[in-house]
C-alpha cells in the first residue's frame, strides 16, 4: 500500500508521494515528481474518471493533450479533465507538483508498474497486459 513519504523510481522520473489515497479518505493523491534530461513521451493514455492537475515548479516539460502540443514553464498550472488523452514528459530537468482527483488506486498503479519493470529487467517475469487490466479504473492507452 503506498504511503506519504514513499519515493517511487521509474525511467527518467523519480515520484515523491506527498498525500495518498490513505490520507485523504480517496479524494486525492498528491506528488512531487522530478524528470531527469529530456525524456521519451509516454504512450497516449487517459483516466476514465480522474482530473489531473500540474504545476511546474522548476524547469519545463512538454505535453500533448487532446492532439495539442505545448511546453509548459516554471509558474505554469495546467489541468487534464478525466477522459482526455495526453503524453507529459520533462523538457530537460524539471520539477512538478501533480494531483490526481480521486486517488482512486493511481499510486499502486505506479508502485506495481516500476516494480515489474525491475524485475523485468533483472529477467524475471512480468506480464505487463495482465498488469493493466488490473488498473483500468485509473489508466487506459488510447
Amino acid at each position: 500500500m503506498a504511503h506519504a513519504g514513499q519515493v517511487l523510481q521509474g525511467p527518467g522520473i523519480q515520484l515523491r508521494l506527498l498525500r495518498t489515497a490513505a490520507d485523504t479518505d480517496g479524494e486525492l493523491l498528491e506528488m512531487e515528481s522530478t524528470y531527469g534530461e529530456a525524456g521519451v513521451l509516454p504512450p497516449p493514455h487517459f483516466h476514465p474518471s480522474q482530473e489531473e492537475r500540474f504545476e511546474v515548479l522548476e524547469g519545463a516539460v512538454l505535453t500533448i493533450i487532446d492532439g495539442v502540443e505545448r511546453r509548459h514553464a516554471t509558474g505554469d498550472v495546467f489541468h487534464v479533465p478525466p477522459g482526455v488523452t495526453h503524453q507529459l514528459v520533462g523538457d530537460g530537468p524539471a520539477r512538478l507538483n501533480w494531483q490526481v482527483r480521486p486517488a482512486l488506486r493511481f499510486a499502486e498503479f505506479f508502485e506495481g508498474l516500476y516494480a515489474g519493470m525491475d524485475a523485468a529487467e533483472r529477467g524475471e517475469a512480468f506480464d505487463m497486459g495482465e498488469f493493466l487490466a488490473g488498473h483500468t479504473d485509473e489508466i487506459r492507452f488510447a
